[in-house]
């Protein structure tokens, strides 16, 4: 039958993506196409007489195969014969009515009328080869806090050796015409001087110029390696108080290059978050607190864009990794220095730099060697006096009591290593789920050289086969919220009829999956984002599939921060119809691709048994 022009203009207003066109674009399209009753029993009719067009559900259930890809199950609002327009192809159509219902059909005359939009052209063409779609990533203001930073230093350092004149490093700065040069002993980072030191140090005091720039230079400078980001450099300068940062290899540590507060400024195009500096800036423990609170204020006036919303649990882990220094110095100034070399470990979202209003901490202190009963109540105190302290800046006590303030978390680097074998050899599913949450790990606080040394005995106990199968295992455990025909499945007893767990049900579904990747190629980086970009060319994941999850879990974080800072909440319970009609056809087709990737890992790591 033919439908009322304005029928179908009415249906198409509220179907992404033509929501997007205009009144004009609209009505042309509506009145060239036409709703038909699709049933078993007139599907070869209906479907030979409206060839050669795009199908869009309005009612009903259908299977259906329409190029080389797989069966799909469909329902209201959902699309199919695309693949045909696009590739200009005549595939064969295979379709079982499951429910009969309606469905429009719009002819290719009409589709490519609406393909002159490009924002319909990308959602189509990326529908068809199965990604994301949604805005380039790149696109984003907020993306150069993203780059790494080898990006952005490119051109190697201009070095000394520390027996070379305060007059010869100086003449070698201004013929290079740089404002800092680093000293290197035998290919190590040592020291740096910058025109501030030959001002302060050397004009401002008429030292002799002859000496040697050791005298001058400042020792064991803060620096980087090269696959942090800008916002890491951005974060570290501000606490810091510096304007010059190097840059490290993460492998030999050997210099590569130089960060400048001119540099950010040259990357910098719109706001930027610089929250972190008026918390690096707290002198004790009330003013600290009185800046950790205006977080969430300044995340809702500020994160506007969906490109900002990108780096706001980037933003809220750094800070909250300034919040734990800033406690164990004023514990450190009250009760002295620590009796042993420690490390202070963070665990889950704030490892991975994903932290949101909603996040409590998950943290734990690394320890040289077992201490002694005195040694053991200093760690004790400095434990409670942190985890105490972080909760009184907004940073949730830990439901699980995953806290160094709990002893069991209180370990000596060969202890840890001990439990890490532990769990190796007996990776039962109830194992499983409890320490999932320490493979995501991170040095936040104190000497990171005992964390290396626990990461580097940890690399290969954690790739083996029996261990990366039980993990494989359990994260197909966990299923998106979709039907076989594609329908939202709700979160239950929610007051929000339409809500869906966007945490559980996919963005740690995610985590997981990436989580056991980076293990099975040895990649010790916690989050899930710099896991990706790290996976290499022979993972055995193709990279448009990579690019594709990369994408998702940014797509998905956008909605929930969105969510958290639009209705003022801390969960992570999303309403359906708080979205758009397009990024109701974008959930979809994320989590469609998610369950493909749990498919795939289980089919990798543990042979297809899930």
């Amino acid at each position: 039958m033919t439908a009322v022009p304005q029928q179908v203009t009415d249906f198409l207003k509220e179907s992404g993506p033509f929501d997007l066109l205009d009144e004009e674009r609209l009505n042309q399209i509506a009145k060239q196409s036409s709703i038909i009753y699709l049933a078993a029993e007139n599907q070869d009719e209906m479907l030979s007489t409206h060839s050669d067009s795009l199908y869009l559900i309005q009612s009903g259930q259908f299977s259906v195969k329409d190029s080389d890809g797989a069966l799909k199950h469909l329902s209201d609002g959902d699309y199919f014969g695309y693949a045909a327009l696009l590739d200009e192809v005549s595939y064969k159509l295979d379709l079982t009515v499951d429910s009969p219902g309606l469905v429009l059909c719009i002819p290719k005359a009409a589709f490519d009328i609406a393909m002159s939009h490009p924002k319909i052209s990308q959602f189509f063409n990326a529908a068809k080869d199965d990604v994301l779609q949604h805005d380039a990533v790149s696109d984003s203001n907020s993306m150069w806090l993203h780059k790494p930073l080898y990006e952005v230093a490119e051109t190697l350092p201009i070095t000394v050796s520390q027996t070379d004149s305060i007059q010869s490093a100086a003449a070698l700065m201004s013929q290079m015409r740089i404002s800092s040069v680093l000293i290197i002993e035998e290919n190590d980072l040592i020291g740096i001087v910058t025109d501030r030191d030959l001002r302060n140090r050397v004009v401002a005091v008429g030292m002799n110029m002859q000496l040697p720039v050791k005298q001058i230079m400042t020792e064991k400078p803060a620096y980087l390696t090269k696959n942090k980001t800008l916002f890491d450099a951005v974060a570290l300068m501000n606490e810091k108080s510096i304007n010059h940062l190097p840059v490290l290899d993460e492998v030999t540590n050997a210099p590569v290059g130089m960060i400048t507060a001119t540099d950010i400024f040259k990357q910098q195009r719109n706001n930027v978050l610089f929250v972190i500096s008026d918390i690096s800036k707290a002198n004790n423990l009330y003013e600290l607190t009185r800046c950790s609170w205006q977080l969430p204020h300044y995340f809702a006036s500020s994160a506007k864009r969906p490109g900002d919303f990108d780096i706001v649990g980037k933003v809220l882990s750094q800070a909250t990794d300034v919040m734990t220094r800033k406690l164990i110095t004023f514990f450190q100034q009250q009760h002295g220095q620590a009796p042993m070399p420690y490390c202070w470990l963070v665990y889950g979202s704030q490892a991975r730099e994903d932290q949101t209003m909603g996040s409590d901490q998950d943290n734990a202190l690394l320890l040289a060697r077992e201490p002694n009963s005195e040694e053991a109540e200093y760690f004790e105190k400095m434990a409670e006096y942190v985890c105490l302290g972080l909760g009184k800046c907004g940073i949730k006590l830990c439901d699980g009591n995953i806290m160094a303030s709990n002893p069991e978390l209180r370990q000596s680097l060969d202890a840890a290593i001990e439990q890490s074998k532990i769990w190796v050899r007996q990776p039962t599913p109830e194992a499983m789920l409890a320490f999932n949450i320490f493979l995501d790990a991170r040095a936040a606080a104190g000497d990171s050289s005992l964390f290396k040394r626990l990461q580097s005995e940890r690399k290969s106990l954690f790739k083996q086969s029996m261990f990366l199968a039980a993990l494989a295992r359990q994260a197909n455990e966990s299923s998106v919220p979709l039907s076989m025909f594609q329908k939202f499945v709700y979160t239950k007893n929610r007051k929000e009829k339409d809500s869906i767990d966007l945490k559980h049900t996919a963005i740690a579904i995610i985590n997981n999956l990436v989580r056991i990747h980076a293990l099975a190629n040895e990649i010790t980086l916690p989050g899930t984002i710099a896991r990706l970009e790290s996976l290499p060319s022979d993972c055995g994941i193709a990279s448009t599939d990579i690019k594709n999850l990369k994408d998702i879990w940014l797509f998905l974080n956008r909605l929930r921060w969105r969510h958290q800072l639009n209705n003022k909440v801390q969960d992570n319970f999303i309403r359906i119809s708080d979205l758009s009609s397009i990024e109701k056809h974008q959930l979809k087709a994320a989590f469609q691709a998610i369950h493909r990737a749990q498919q795939a890992a289980v089919l990798k790591y543990s042979g297809g048994i899930g």
